[in-house]
């Protein structure tokens, strides 16, 4: 009987350090968002445009806090600034970057290139060609022989309008492409340091208040509306090393993304936030295409671009470059 018994007690001693080492590693996801992931905190570096208002959506409406992820933004001005730090690992994603640059430094072995979600398409007016109200300049025919201001030269800016130049039989070869940054391409105008400026929200409206500015070419019209021009990046090394956290970022981009889709109030709620564009102007700019999935044939258009203009030399692997998340 007292065998019996005390095999019943070291039995049950058993189960309880079992069950308490259970509930260690319990406590240990927890620690990771209680999903497992590799990493619960993530930086991310985000232009303050409308192309990754998906960031912010997620972040406001605790999308990524539903994932078991904690998501530091940190503003930068240029997306190619951050590329020195998510190589070093300093920033683990980079949000609304620009496919042009992240493709060509995934070409040159910069980087190897992982697109963790898509971020923003060309609709009419997205990116818009700037000129004072004086301008003589009112179709791409007029701005042969012009200097226009990129925010990055050969972009995904160069790109797109060269291909318009294209459709409307102007050789883009005749345009001076000028580096200005976003921020100070009002002053670049005003001050007849170039002819036009190829301006992005917030900027397009801001100038427009400031000097009169008006519109001499839409920058999202045929043959690039719907194109992709920037994205969620990160490295394949850090992809292939935190693929339930890359997971998980992407589940809740796509979520916010979903929702900018179905409710325009939410962007325009969010732009004020993190941009200089005030309620009232958002509530009429004109918003990008926000994607609601990873689509290789959507992004094969942006590639197929690049190689036709010379910005690529090689046709990328693009199975490699999409992050696809493993079952």
């Amino acid at each position: 009987m007292r065998q019996s018994l005390r095999l019943s007690a070291l039995v049950s001693a058993f189960a309880l350090v079992l069950s308490a080492a259970v509930g260690c590693g319990d406590s240990d996801d927890s620690g990771k968002g209680g999903q497992g992931l590799e990493k619960s905190t993530i930086t991310v570096a985000a232009l303050p445009l409308a192309d990754n208002v998906g960031v912010y959506i997620a972040q406001k409406q605790g999308f990524f806090k539903e994932e078991g992820l904690k998501v530091e933004v940190k503003p930068v001005q240029q997306s190619t600034q951050a590329i020195p730090a998510l190589i070093k690992g300093d920033v683990n994603v980079i949000a609304g970057a620009n496919y042009v640059s992240f493709l060509q430094a995934n070409e040159k072995g910069t980087l190897k290139l992982s697109v963790l979600a898509e971020g923003a398409t060309l609709s009419s007016h997205t990116f818009d060609l700037l000129v004072m109200p004086d301008s003589k300049i009112r179709s791409p025919k007029d701005l042969e022989g012009k200097k226009v201001a990129v925010n990055i030269l050969n972009n995904i800016q160069s790109l797109t309008l060269n291909a318009i130049l294209k459709a409307n039989n102007v050789d883009p070869s005749k345009i001076e492409y000028v580096t200005v940054p976003f921020p100070q391409m009002a002053v670049a105008l005003q001050k007849g340091q170039v002819d036009a400026i190829h301006a992005v929200e917030p900027f397009t409206s801001g100038t427009e208040k400031e000097l009169g500015a008006r519109v001499a070419v839409d920058g999202g019209t045929e043959p690039v509306t719907d194109l992709p021009i920037s994205g969620y990046v990160s490295t394949q090394d850090f992809a292939q090393k935190n693929p339930k956290t890359a997971a998980a970022f992407q589940r809740a981009i796509i979520k916010a993304q979903k929702l900018a889709v179905g409710d325009r109030k939410v962007v325009e709620q969010a732009l004020p936030t993190y941009t200089k564009i005030d309620a009232k102007v958002a509530g009429v700019i004109t918003l990008p295409g926000y994607p609601t999935s990873l689509n290789a044939t959507r992004m094969q258009r942006t590639v197929d671009l690049m190689l036709s203009d010379g910005l690529l030399k090689q046709k990328p692997d693009m199975k490699s470059i999409l992050f696809q998340p493993t079952a």
